[in-house]
């Protein structure tokens, strides 16, 4: 029995993947893992972020990543530095925290500012503590099957595939979006699951026509409703990773936010469908922390619990 709540889309058939509800649940079961943790152990994860200047939209993200942090149990660190800050004083915050045993975490919010090299500031901190799943080391672990940290938006995207089919075991898959974010992430996980895996993205010849031959289709392009209804094929899910604001002047004083598919005319065609927002976007902070979960478990040698 699924644990996802769905229901009818209004605009049409497909069944509505509530992303918020899952990761709702998800959440739950990582607050009552810490608190065998802390009961059993006396170990609470700790995660630490980073947010260098004062974007409004990465305020906004780790201050909910804060309070979520904090309603599972689990220790929280906030750095913020101002955005003039050098290269050089990141990296040695980051050393310190890769040093300091009480973080089992360490995430350094993206975007950085001009002055700042990310490459470089992701390749510094440890890879046990890489709970965005960034890190060369974490990468390279996950394309060759090896247990590894996993970015959390593609997990999140894989939980909610597993819980909406059940076994993926020969679907055919295909990823619009190459990012090492989320694209290329994406498509290890679903190799790793015995699909059938297609990356495709904007230059690829006949775009519509290699997504209808999907029966999970994954975008991940950040272009507002690119893909239309006209590319699914009939009965397929599709994962929206896609979170767009259209500009005011054609939504309103705030613009509406959208995903990279257009919602109504794919809900007439899917199977199953996530909705921006409230699909893929809350299972990512969720991720975040079931990745602090299993560092911490890692560092003491523990095992790991059964989230999933």
């Amino acid at each position: 029995m699924s644990e996802t709540t769905t229901a009818q889309a209004a605009t049409g058939g497909a069944r509505i993947i509530d992303g918020k509800g899952f990761a709702a649940a998800l959440r739950g079961r990582i607050g009552e893992a810490v608190a065998r943790l802390k009961a059993e152990h006396g170990m609470t994860p700790g995660l630490a972020v980073v947010l260098v200047g004062e974007d409004p939209a990465s305020q906004v993200y780790v201050r909910s990543k804060g309070k979520q942090t904090l309603e599972a149990g689990m220790a929280s660190f906030e750095h913020r530095l101002e955005a003039s800050t050098s290269q050089e004083t990141l990296l040695k915050l980051v050393a310190e925290l890769n040093a300091d045993p009480a973080v089992h975490g360490i995430l350094v919010q993206l975007p950085l500012p001009g002055q700042i090299d990310s490459a470089a500031v992701l390749a510094a901190i440890d890879p046990a503590k890489d709970v965005d799943g960034f890190h060369v080391i974490n990468a390279g672990r996950l394309a060759t099957g090896q247990p590894a940290l996993v970015p959390c938006t593609p997990l999140g995207c894989l939980l909610l595939l597993r819980d909406t089919l059940g076994d993926l075991t020969g679907l055919e898959a295909v990823v619009v979006g190459r990012s090492n974010i989320v694209g290329k992430p994406m498509a290890q996980l679903l190799l790793g699951e015995s699909c059938t895996v297609t990356v495709a993205h904007s230059r690829t010849r006949d775009l519509p026509g290699v997504c209808r031959r999907a029966d999970i289709l994954v975008a991940a392009v950040g272009r507002p409703e690119m893909v239309r209804g006209d590319w699914i094929r009939p009965g397929a899910t599709v994962i929206d990773v896609g979170i767009n604001r259209l500009p005011p002047e054609q939504e309103g004083a705030k613009g509406r936010l959208v995903g990279d598919v257009a919602f109504a005319e794919a809900a007439e065609v899917a199977g199953a469908i996530t909705p921006v927002p409230g699909g893929v976007g809350p299972m990512t902070i969720a991720c975040l922390l079931a990745n602090t979960l299993t560092a911490a478990c890692r560092a003491r040698g523990l095992p790991e619990p059964a989230l999933i």
